[in-house]
């Protein structure tokens, strides 16, 4: 019993760094190639799971194997266009300056019943709206509206906006990030004399502080929880 512990905590640890090597990408952001890749390394690591008469040795080169074809595939893939297009093939357009293209619809498999739930799930349910719709390599259906069917922007009316930047984690679960006040420019002196003026003594009570690209801080104490 404690084998088969022991060598399922070993690939389960050699997958997870095999995953995190590959990106971070989600299920359903991977190419056709990748989605192979991550299927194949899953069937080759519980074999050895489940029968521990099987080297654990025999699991773990095809699975470095995958690897090493994934890693080779994605850089001639970022080398040469050419090549990412046999590999991960390339967009159709489905609907084409407001006309769906039949053809198209055809080569993908693609119904024109899967067209419209896609559209759907896009907020769109109205195809007449629709300029441009293509099917990208990994699946997912990207929509172009038609100009005056898209939501106005303040460029659209003249209104001048402020920079908005990222906010940064602050304190979270009562643990000060030193490396996000280092980033905007400031200390734990300079942490404290702010919770203070909202009567918060001790960080270890802030469930969440985050401070925006203006300087304000935003925070919530943790539940107070009763013994």
């Amino acid at each position: 019993m404690l084998i088969i512990v022991v060598r399922t905590l070993i690939l389960y640890i050699l997958v997870v760094i095999i995953m995190r090597i590959m990106g971070k990408r989600q299920i359903g952001q991977l190419q056709p190639f990748e989605l192979v890749i991550a299927i194949m390394i899953s069937e080759l690591a519980a074999v050895p799971m489940q029968d521990k008469r099987i080297p654990l040795i025999n699991g773990i080169i095809p699975i470095l194997t995958l690897l090493f074809a994934q890693i080779t595939f994605s850089f001639i893939g970022l080398k040469s266009t050419r090549a990412r297009a046999i590999i991960c093939g390339r967009p159709s357009i489905l609907i084409q300056n407001g006309k769906i293209n039949e053809a198209e619809l055809r080569k993908e498999m693609y119904s024109v019943n899967d067209l419209l739930e896609q559209l759907r799930i896009k907020n769109i349910y109205n195809i007449a709206d629709v300029e441009f719709a293509l099917l990208e390599t990994n699946g997912q259906l990207s929509v172009i509206p038609k100009s005056q069917k898209r939501p106005v922007s303040p460029e659209d009316l003249n209104i001048p906006t402020k920079y908005e930047g990222l906010s940064l984690d602050i304190i979270v679960d009562g643990e000060i990030s030193h490396e996000n006040l280092k980033l905007a420019n400031l200390d734990v002196n300079w942490l404290n004399d702010t919770l203070s003026k909202f009567g918060i003594n001790n960080p270890k009570d802030v469930l969440l502080a985050s401070l925006d690209s203006e300087g304000k801080l935003y925070y919530q104490l943790k539940e107070r929880r009763n013994n």
